[in-house]
């Protein structure tokens, strides 16, 4: 058993696409024709990091109710978590692509860690291995 996919809902998908695939490194692994429940055209995205396992589904937002959500999904709280194996490259990096960081880098015992946003403006943490400094 394993987690596959964990959705965030997003303005537009070719923004979003730009953001994880150019911004973060992310892969695309999927950019596919589809329809909603009522059959409407949507695009089916997934990306994720490479080599992993799980990917994030990008869901464009599909009405009002949708549209509120979008950078709130967790309401605030950080609610994803990337890790990586050089947190200061990866954050030097994603700093000059214009990744908005809302905290400084720290240590944590549980490794290196700064608060950024995604283009949908959802928190994440950026994470190093312990002891890396």
């Amino acid at each position: 058993m394993n987690l596959d996919l964990v959705a965030i809902v997003v303005d537009e998908y070719d923004p979003a696409i730009d953001f994880f695939v150019g911004t973060l490194g992310f892969e695309l692994v999927e950019d596919s024709p589809s329809s909603t429940n009522d059959g409407r055209a949507k695009r089916w995205v997934v990306v994720r990091p490479p080599q992993a396992r799980t990917g994030i589904l990008l869901a464009r937002a599909d009405g009002d109710r949708q549209s509120a959500v979008v950078g709130e999904q967790v309401a605030g709280r950080v609610g994803f978590f990337l890790r990586v194996h050089d947190f200061d490259a990866a954050f030097e990096r994603m700093q000059a692509a214009g990744v908005e960081f809302v905290s400084t880098p720290r240590t944590e015992p549980y490794g290196r860690v700064a608060v950024f946003l995604d283009i949908a403006g959802n928190s994440w943490d950026l994470l190093g291995p312990p002891g890396a400094d």
